[in-house]
């Protein structure tokens, strides 16, 4: 289990593939089972054993732990001196190396490492021996996909970290061996595949096997008792596949960019609160995706973000929808004419509803609210839904929509301030734009039309473990 509570952490991330070889002289299940079992204990001997290496990526440090050898480093260096050895960059157009950065230049406090195995050992050779031995026996074969994580203070040395490495790594060899027979079919292995998902506090980063290629409506039960180990509630899914913790340096392979309000400093408002969306979303907006929506399509991205917060959340599983798919949702359940596909029309607040439970399945508050003014007196309605809900709200007044993300408000002097996630915006993924620019960020009263009826769409998280 890692916590990660502090700025000062380092996590140490280690993956490679370990090669799961199994002999079984018959196909008889509690036979395969043992055969199975014994080759899990070969796997975790190799981890213990001398021959295993791990190597620091983008940088010359390798590490024998079970012989405590280190290159390029000592046993007792810190593990945050160890980003000074990291190379961010291969060759420059020269064709010299970079510099080295320090941890400053780095996206996130993250070591990874590589798995290796020495195919070699010390000592004079055998001549190789052959023998021929004729019987049928069954040959099983899989590549486990190690990734282990531990958290490791700044000041904690390496020898120290890979240690724990190597603990969690045996802990997750034993964890893969269980899932492996639990989900065997026949004589076929399901490869067992590590998830790291980051639970509330006390609980922090913790590291799950499912076995691959079995859908998550299959392995609730297994979910069930994860939620009774860690204390969790049953009405909120934590360990569905979109639930995996991403590591902050590694970029997301869609483009969209992921919560960009948290880079944001909070408004200061006297003995006020901040309440904002839970979990993870991403950012839709005009001439995303190929396809020119400007000055009609706010609302159709609003819509995208909010499925974007059901999907990460692990809730549906299906894609976020195109317009023509919340275009032809708004068909099939008898609010538009066939003729709706493909144009160009407007949708609202009362639309995003239709489409969030027609395709998600998912059903949503409407708060009608009569003028632009009146928005300033809904801080604790909005409030409650962050706390209780959580989701992103669609508000829709006049020819404009937007997305809010919280509230920031006092409940002693009525102040507020509003989190919005703009539409409207038609560049590319920059973070430092969108966020500067006030594309993403925090709002007055004044920034709704006054006299201005506003529709909110008010999401609700579905009751699913």
């Amino acid at each position: 289990m890692v916590l990660l509570d502090s700025e000062s952490v380092v996590i140490l991330r280690l993956r490679g593939p370990l090669e799961l070889k199994c002999h079984a002289d018959s196909t008889d299940v509690v036979l395969m089972q043992k055969a199975i079992s014994r080759s899990f204990e070969d796997l975790r001997l190799q981890v213990k054993s001398e021959s295993c290496v791990l190597a620091v990526c983008d940088s010359p440090v390798l590490i024998w732990p079970n012989k405590c050898v280190f290159e390029e480093i000592t046993p007792d260096t810190p593990c945050e001196d160890v980003f000074q050895l990291i190379q961010t960059a291969d060759q420059d157009p020269g064709g010299k190396r970079t510099k080295k950065k320090n941890r400053k230049g780095l996206s996130a406090s993250v070591i990874n490492l590589s798995l290796m195995m020495e195919a070699t050992k010390p000592g004079p050779l055998s001549a190789p021996v052959l023998a021929r031995t004729i019987q049928t026996s069954h040959f099983l074969r899989a590549t486990l996909p190690v990734d282990c994580a531990v958290r490791s203070g700044c000041s904690d040395t390496i020898k120290d970290g890979c240690g724990r490495l190597l603990e969690a790594l045996t802990r997750q060899l034993f964890d893969m061996e269980k899932a492996t027979l639990r989900h065997m079919r026949g004589a076929t292995l399901l490869v067992p595949e590590p998830l790291h998902f980051l639970l509330p506090e006390p609980n922090g980063l913790v590291t799950v096997v499912f076995p691959r290629g079995v859908p998550d409506n299959e392995l609730e039960a297994q979910r069930r008792e994860l939620h009774g180990k860690f204390e969790l509630p049953d009405d909120r899914p934590y360990f569905r596949r979109a639930n995996a913790y991403h590591f902050p340096n590694e970029p997301y392979k869609d483009g969209y960019l992921r919560n960009p309000h948290v880079v944001l400093t909070h408004p200061a408002l006297d003995n006020g609160k901040v309440f904002s969306v839970q979990g993870f979303y991403s950012y839709h907006h005009y001439m995303q995706d190929r396809v020119d929506d400007n000055g009609w399509g706010c609302a159709y991205r609003s819509l995208q973000t909010i499925c974007s917060w059901f999907q990460q959340q692990g809730y549906v599983e299906r894609c976020v929808p195109s317009h023509k798919e919340i275009q032809q949702a708004l068909v099939d359940v008898g609010d538009k004419q066939t003729s709706f596909v493909g144009s160009r029309q407007w949708i609202g607040s009362i639309e995003v509803q239709a489409v969030l439970d027609h395709l998600l399945g998912v059903t949503s508050k409407i708060l009608f609210v009569s003028q632009g003014s009146e928005l300033a007196s809904k801080g604790r309605e909005l409030a409650n839904h962050f706390l209780s809900e959580g989701t992103p709200i669609m508000i829709g007044g006049g020819v404009l929509a937007h997305t809010i993300l919280g509230v920031a408000w006092s409940e002693t002097t009525g102040e507020i301030r509003y989190l919005i996630l703009d539409p409207h915006y038609t560049g590319a993924e920059n973070l430092q734009v969108i966020t500067e620019k006030g594309w993403c960020g925090w709002k007055g009263p004044d920034f709704w039309d006054q006299t201005a009826y506003y529709n909110l769409c008010l999401p609700q998280r579905p009751r699913a473990i």
